[in-house]
């Protein structure tokens, strides 16, 4: 299986990057220095030079605050650069395996979503995502979009890492409590795109859109009072985690209070299941906090 990947050097396409390795799969990782997916000329190139079985999409503008004074490039990106990806993979018959978020969901449903939720975006970031989705749909039906939440990992930037970060400096972190999602590790994430482009690729995916998150559900600040949790005791310090509401952090981008997904149809389709956010949650910090080897 030949694999083109999109978006190679973001904290997602570094894990696939990685895992694909250790599975000795071909892969071809293009990031934004290598490729500008905003270019449908290089895209075509790409897929011409490249002849993949399958595309995986993982660029994205994932500035969810910054998105609200950059419509326009947020846009370029999440919404125009997705509909001529597409638009490729369907002159060349390759299935396309597309990475979409939360956020096109309002947070108002008290129960997880599922895939047939309608869509109700509260602000730039999960408009374009919502319109990428779209425009995948429209160009070609060998797609797998696959929707995922509050993602973590070891490479990047991302909230795990920000924690750990202000626990490092700071006595008492302040985090919000009014907002419940599900964490998501790039490794199980990384782990159910691969999985999804195999039955693309060989012609057994069922196309469509699938929920794919992180096993259990918290709120940040359940998710930050593990990350310093685990931490603490290879940090030497456990600053308190106070719980805030999001009225108390306003922030240019409006929340989706409600981002929970459940994931049962990927699972039922593709066989694979996140790991409990918990467990990741410590073997990422064991990762970040590893002590250098002897020597080093």
């Amino acid at each position: 299986m030949r694999i083109l990947l999109f978006g190679a050097g973001g904290q997602l396409g570094r894990e696939i990057t990685d895992l694909a390795s250790g599975k000795e799969l071909e892969l071809i990782g293009l990031d934004h220095t290598a490729l500008d997916i905003c270019d449908p000329v290089a895209v075509a190139r790409a897929l011409e030079a490249q002849r993949p079985d399958v595309v995986v999409n993982a660029a994205a503008y994932t500035a969810v605050d910054k998105a609200e004074s950059e419509p326009e490039h947020a846009a370029r990106i999440n919404a125009f650069a997705p509909a001529h990806i597409a638009e490729r993979c369907e002159r060349y018959r390759t299935p396309l395996v597309h990475v979409s978020t939360d956020y096109v969901f309002d947070g108002t449903k008290p129960a997880p979503y599922v895939e047939q939720d309608p869509v109700a975006p509260l602000g730039v970031y999960g408009r374009t995502k919502a319109a990428g989705e779209s425009a995948v749909r429209s160009a070609t039906e060998r797609h797998v979009i696959v929707r995922t939440s509050w993602v973590y990992g070891a490479h990047g930037h991302n909230f795990l890492k920000t924690v750990l970060r202000l626990a490092r400096e700071r006595d008492r972190l302040t985090i919000v409590a009014d907002q419940r999602g599900c964490p998501t590790a790039t490794r199980d994430l990384a782990d159910a795109l691969l999985t999804a482009a195999a039955a693309a690729a060989g012609g057994d995916a069922r196309w469509g859109t699938y929920h794919f998150a992180g096993d259990g559900a918290t709120t940040w600040h359940g998710f930050a009072a593990e990350i310093v949790r685990v931490a603490g005791p290879r940090l030497g310090r456990t600053p308190e985690v106070a719980p805030i509401t999001t009225a108390d952090y306003p922030t240019p981008a409006k929340r989706p209070a409600n981002s929970q997904l459940a994931s049962d149809l990927f699972h039922r389709t593709f066989g694979v299941r996140a790991a409990p956010w918990q467990t990741r949650v410590a073997e990422v910090v064991e990762t970040l906090l590893a002590e250098p080897p002897a020597g080093a």
